[in-house]
């Protein structure tokens, strides 16, 4: 598997080979510093961590600055790992450079990031409850929950709601996975990725993108 962070740029709109006008995502990604490279022998697991994006030392830690100085490298602000199969030895060094180039062979990636905060959100909007009726009498609850129920105690095991019941509460600035984006193009000059749809999180904000798991 194929793995590289980068920073979501925007959308815009590209012509395919048939004329068909596709809606893509920009994604800046790499060139990523391999920040350290654990083993078996080592750590229990087999995996390459990676960071992506200068930061200056003063915004971090001593601990992350002499980590960064391990790898030959400047600390980072966006720092991942990927994890190996078993048996499977890294072919990267401690110190090594990933650039888009490695996605030269793939067809299709998964992007991973964070959506969009809503902030606290009711019913409607975050579980698309369809509301009171707009006339027949109903006055200042049209948006409103309605009855939760039997949901209201979960016997034997307390007083509390019963988990999973769709109420209001913050919405989004979750971990999102998005899979099977085709890859449009590859710009190795200016270290872009250009995929179909839309990815998550707003523009500007950090993404991991990976060739599809198809385990």
């Amino acid at each position: 598997m194929v793995m590289l962070l980068g920073k979501k740029i925007g959308m815009t709109q590209v012509y395919d080979d048939a004329g068909n006008l596709l809606p893509v995502t920009v994604i800046q990604a790499g060139p990523c510093s391999v920040m350290q490279v654990k083993t078996v022998e080592t750590d229990g697991y087999a995996s390459v961590q990676m960071g992506y994006d200068d930061v200056k030392e003063s915004r971090r830690i001593q601990p992350a600055i002499g980590h960064a100085k391990k790898a030959e490298t400047t600390p980072k602000k966006f720092v991942r790992e990927m994890r190996l199969e078993d048996g499977v030895e890294s072919e990267k060094k401690l110190g090594d450079s990933i650039s888009v180039s490695a996605f030269n062979e793939v067809q299709f990636v998964d992007v991973i990031g964070t959506s969009k905060g809503k902030g606290y959100a009711g019913v409607m909007k975050r579980h698309h409850f369809g509301g009171f009726p707009a006339s027949h009498g109903t006055e200042r609850k049209h948006r409103a929950p309605g009855s939760i129920a039997s949901y209201a105690s979960d016997r034997g095991h307390g007083g509390n709601l019963k988990k999973g019941k769709r109420m209001a509460g913050r919405m989004g600035a979750e971990r999102v996975t998005t899979k099977n984006h085709k890859l449009i193009s590859i710009d190795e000059e200016k270290n872009l990725l250009v995929v179909k749809g839309s990815i998550p999180g707003p523009a500007g904000s950090y993404v991991i993108v990976r060739s599809v798991n198809k385990g």
